[in-house]
């Protein structure tokens, strides 16, 4: 090859270097405002979200480092996972807030049936 096409290729590779290193950033801030908004986040929660930033942090990698794609698929599934954990919070809350609310349970579905009154 070339120079010049030497010259393409390492400002191609820069610039796709830079692109999936900017994406895993904003990956990474997103997955701390989540844990902010979660607050307890529990094991599970807790695992996902250091397990997600040690990954990313260390220079062990599935891939080469200058291709930040295996650590943004693990910030997304720590984000994913996260994110699961704060509908359920909020479903959970909302039901708590509703008038007569109650978490479900095993009874709830035979409170749930309409009754029939003797004649």
């Amino acid at each position: 090859m070339s120079r010049e096409a030497w010259i393409v290729v390492g400002v191609v590779a820069g610039v796709v270097a830079l692109a999936t290193l900017y994406g895993a950033i904003r990956l990474a801030r997103k997955l701390f405002v989540t844990k902010r908004m979660l607050g307890d986040l529990g094991t599970g929660g807790k695992v996902a979200f250091w397990g997600a930033l040690i990954y990313t942090i260390l220079p062990i990698d599935l891939l080469p480092d200058p291709m930040y794609l295996d650590d943004m698929g693990v910030l997304t599934a720590a984000l994913l996972y996260l994110t699961h954990l704060l509908r359920k919070r909020r479903a959970a809350n909302a039901l708590i807030r509703q008038p007569g609310g109650r978490a479900p349970g095993p009874s709830s579905a035979a409170d749930a049936a309409p009754r029939r009154g003797r004649r």
